[in-house]
C-alpha cells in the first residue's frame, strides 16, 4: 500500500489586510496537490469591486507609503501563528525564523514604494532578508519581473534562489454566449492607468465603423468622459464588478480584448481574455511581451514615450496610438479566420503552455518541497 502523502500547511502572509489580486485569488481556489492554506479565506480573494471601497484602499495605501517612505521600511512582515510548516510572503519579506518564500511582479514590490526599495537603505534591507537562510525561494512572476530582482540586487546566491512562477487560471468550463455581431470588451480598475481613454476612442470608432460590431466598456469612467461618449448606443458602460459576473457574462460573449494597460507590471485580464480564446490589442509595456506574442494570440502596439503625472499618464502622439489600435484591431474584426487562429493560440497557451494552472500547481509544490528539505 501507497504511503500517504504529508500535507503541506503554508500560510500566506501578505503586508496589507488582504491581497486584493487575481494571482493569491489562484493559488487559493486552486491550490497544489495536498497543500494546505491555513489562513485562506476564499471570501477575502474575490478582489475589490465596489467604486468606494476601492476608492478607499487606494486612499490608504497611498498613506501607507508616505509613512514608510520616510523610514525606507521595505513590506516586513512577522506572522505569530505556529501551525505552518513554511511561509508564502505575497510581495513581502518575512522575519519569521522559519522557511519563507516570496513571490513579487517587480522588484520595486518587495516594498510600498520604489523610492523605498531601490534607496540605499530599503536596498540594503532587501538583499540582507532574501540572502537570509530562512529565504528559500524568490519567485518573480514574469522574466520581466526575474530581470528587475537580478538587476537590482547583483548577486549570486539571490540569483539562484530564483525562479518564475507566473499566474494560472483553469480553462473556463462556460461556454461561448450566442450574441449577434462582434463584441469589443475593456475592463480596467484605473480608468486612466489602463489606458482606458484612448482604447475608448478607439472603441467609439470601431463601432461607428462597423455595423456589426459593439462594445462592452468596464471601468470608473469620469461622468464628464462617459457623456461625451453616451450618443453612442453601441457602447455599454460597466462600474466595477465582481470578477465571478465578468468570468460568467462578460468574457463569454465578448470576441476581441482591447487594454492599452500603461500601468501594468502584469495584467491579469490578459491571461483571463486568452483562456477565453479573445485575441488581444494591447500596448507594449513591462512584461507585456511576456504574456502576449504578437501576431499570434494579439497585437502589441509600439510603446509610446510616456510621463507620469499624478493624474496618470501622460501619452505622447495620443491620435498615433488610437490609430495603431484601430488598425489592428480592424484586422480582427475583417477577418474571422484570424480570430480564430489567435483564439486557438490563446487557450492553449493558458491550458497546456506557460498560463497553465497544472504547470504552476506542479512547480509550487515541488518549491514547498524542496524549501522544507534544504
Amino acid at each position: 500500500m501507497a504511503k500517504k502523502e504529508k500535507e503541506i500547511k503554508v500560510y500566506l502572509q501578505y503586508p496589507w489586510k488582504f491581497p486584493d489580486s487575481s494571482y493569491y485569488n489562484s493559488i487559493m481556489n486552486y491550490p497544489p496537490r495536498n497543500v494546505k492554506y491555513i489562513n485562506a479565506n476564499k471570501k477575502k480573494y474575490i478582489g475589490i469591486n465596489s467604486p468606494k471601497r476601492f476608492n478607499r484602499m487606494v486612499a490608504l495605501k497611498d498613506n501607507a507609503r508616505k509613512i514608510l517612505g520616510v523610514m525606507k521600511i521595505p513590506n516586513l512582515t512577522l506572522t505569530r501563528n505556529k501551525e505552518f510548516d513554511i511561509i508564502h510572503c505575497a510581495h513581502c519579506l518575512s522575519l519569521n525564523k522559519r522557511p519563507w518564500v516570496t513571490d513579487t511582479e517587480h522588484y520595486w514590490n518587495f516594498a510600498a514604494s520604489s523610492e523605498i526599495s531601490y534607496s540605499s537603505i530599503g536596498k540594503k534591507r532587501i538583499i540582507k532578508l532574501l540572502k537570509s537562510k530562512y529565504c528559500k525561494k524568490i519567485m518573480p512572476w514574469t522574466e520581466s519581473a526575474m530581470e528587475t530582482v537580478l538587476k537590482a540586487t547583483k548577486d549570486k546566491e539571490i540569483e539562484e534562489k530564483t525562479e518564475i512562477v507566473t499566474y494560472a487560471i483553469p480553462p473556463p468550463k462556460i461556454k461561448k454566449i450566442k450574441h449577434d455581431g462582434i463584441n469589443l470588451f475593456f475592463s480596467g480598475r484605473y480608468f486612466y492607468q489602463k489606458g482606458g481613454p484612448h482604447a475608448l476612442a478607439a472603441i467609439d470608432a470601431l463601432t461607428r465603423k462597423y455595423d456589426n460590431v459593439k462594445a462592452i466598456f468596464l471601468s470608473q469612467t469620469p461622468d464628464e468622459i462617459r457623456m461625451k461618449y453616451e450618443k453612442n448606443k453601441k457602447i455599454e458602460f460597466h462600474n466595477l464588478m465582481p470578477l465571478d459576473k465578468i468570468m460568467k457574462e462578460i468574457y463569454p460573449m465578448s470576441d476581441i480584448f482591447i487594454l492599452p494597460g500603461y500601468s501594468d507590471s502584469f495584467g491579469f485580464p490578459l491571461v483571463e481574455a486568452l483562456a477565453f480564446g479573445l485575441p488581444v490589442v494591447t500596448v507594449d509595456g513591462f512584461a507585456r511581451k511576456d504574456i502576449i506574442e504578437d501576431g499570434k494570440d494579439g497585437f502589441v502596439i509600439k510603446k509610446p514615450k510616456i510621463t507620469w503625472k499624478i493624474t496618470g499618464p501622460c501619452v505622447a502622439n495620443e491620435t498615433q496610438v488610437i490609430k495603431d489600435i484601430i488598425k489592428k484591431a480592424s484586422l480582427l474584426i475583417e477577418s474571422s479566420s484570424l480570430r480564430k487562429k489567435m483564439s486557438n493560440y490563446g487557450i492553449k497557451t493558458t491550458s497546456e503552455g506557460r498560463f497553465s494552472l497544472k504547470k504552476r500547481q506542479n512547480k509550487l509544490k515541488s518549491i514547498y518541497e524542496e524549501s522544507l528539505i534544504n
